[in-house]
């Protein structure tokens, strides 16, 4: 249940808002981000309301799911909260995206090499039962930093896209690397063949503007343990009007018209809450997850995902030229944004040993693929990128 009262007042974007271990270089939010103090607060509360079950009521199944969608409305733009969806899980969104694609006998699914599993494996099934194609857009060869590599990758991605293009789903970043793509073309393309356009947010949304009324996704889908700040286990959908009148996946009560009367719940209701509702999972009004999420978007509402942006590109940014005299590759400008930074190996180096060299220097970042994943948040600081590039250089 969420209140005012007990909440911690939104503090500077820095590294006292988060819970960090000291002497940690953690460059790693693309992994899971760490808990900000209001959100373990938020947690806590949420779990001491549960021991005291007589002071929940009726009305407290519906007052955080309801704040959480306004402010992830807010977040992206998308003006109606009743076109987002509480779910546990980026896959189980995509999962209701493909369960409403319809009939894909003879057409294609688009997607891009490489792209986080759960955002492949649904689309996978559907095509394998359904007698359809999935296309798997391959970046040029060379690897990350190769030249032109970002802008032919977006062109390849557009032209494997059809007159018999059921669905295109991708993200405004890859994972593995942080290549850019231009979501705004990819739309377009898909509104001229007629195509759902479902987009995988989990590593941009909250770090970095976006706009559906710029984007039109027909879905996006959100983890909220990264980029978001929010708890494990919890994931927001948005579902334009194409999944109006759609099948979720689960048939859950409060997904019922009606269902706020909880003495009527017993007159069975033919029809569904508004919107996206509908694809609410089964007992989303988690009150201690549900809480923490919505103290999370607080925090980046008021920070903004444009001041976010440019506090991560503060720390990138001047980062570029030094990997890039050291003989690694990164990827061109354009095609990349400042909170994940995909960096590839110099001639003959190994990413491996590379990591091993940076764990024994407390510098946290991920290995993806061939790719040194860094992807820094507003607590990190120019010593941490230090530390990486010392790291980097065998220095220390």
């Amino acid at each position: 249940m969420i209140s005012e009262e007990g909440r911690l007042p939104i503090p500077a974007p820095d590294a006292g808002a988060f819970h960090l271990a000291q002497g940690v270089h953690y460059l790693n939010c693309a992994y899971m981000s760490p808990l900000l103090r209001g959100v373990e607060a938020a947690g806590i509360r949420g779990i001491r309301s549960k021991r005291a079950p007589h002071h929940i009521g009726p009305r407290d199944f519906f007052l955080d799911s309801n704040r959480v969608r306004e402010q992830f409305s807010r977040l992206i733009g998308a003006g109606d909260p009743s076109r987002i969806a509480i779910l546990p899980s980026a896959s189980y969104g995509v999962a209701v995206a493909a369960r409403n694609t319809g009939s894909v006998r003879g057409r294609n699914v688009v997607i891009l090499k490489d792209q986080f599993p759960g955002n492949v494996y649904a689309w996978m099934r559907l095509t394998a039962e359904g007698g359809g194609e999935l296309r798997m857009v391959e970046p040029p060869s060379g690897g990350v930093g190769s030249p032109g590599r970002g802008r032919e990758w977006n062109q390849r991605l557009l032209e494997a896209v059809d007159g018999d293009t059921a669905v295109i789903s991708v993200a405004p970043v890859h994972w593995t690397d942080g290549t850019r793509f231009d979501l705004e073309a990819v739309g377009v393309r898909a509104r001229e063949v007629g195509a759902l356009f479902v987009v995988d947010g989990t590593q941009s949304v909250g770090a970095i503007p976006f706009d559906v009324g710029r984007v039109q996704p027909d879905a996006l889908i959100c983890a909220a343990y990264k980029w978001l700040l929010g708890p494990y286990s919890m994931a927001l959908g948005y579902f334009g009007p194409r999944f109006d009148g759609g099948v979720p996946l689960e048939e859950g009560w409060i997904a019922r018209q009606g269902s706020e009367d909880f003495g009527g719940l017993v007159h069975y209701q033919e029809a569904y809450q508004p919107g996206a509702l509908r694809y609410d999972v089964g007992e989303r009004s988690n009150f201690i997850l549900l809480p923490m999420l919505s103290e999370a978007l607080r925090h980046l509402l008021v920070w903004t995902p444009e001041e976010i942006a440019r506090s991560c590109g503060r720390l990138t940014t001047p980062a570029v030229g030094e990997l890039l005299a050291l003989g690694f590759r990164v990827e061109e400008a354009e095609w990349r944004e400042p909170h994940i930074l995909g960096v590839g190996m110099p001639e003959g180096g190994s990413v491996h040993r590379l990591r091993e060299a940076l764990e024994a220097r407390n510098v946290q970042v991920s290995v993806r693929g061939e790719s040194l994943r860094i992807s820094p948040h507003v607590y990190n600081v120019a010593a941490d990128m230090e530390a990486l590039l010392d790291a980097l250089t065998g220095k220390g």
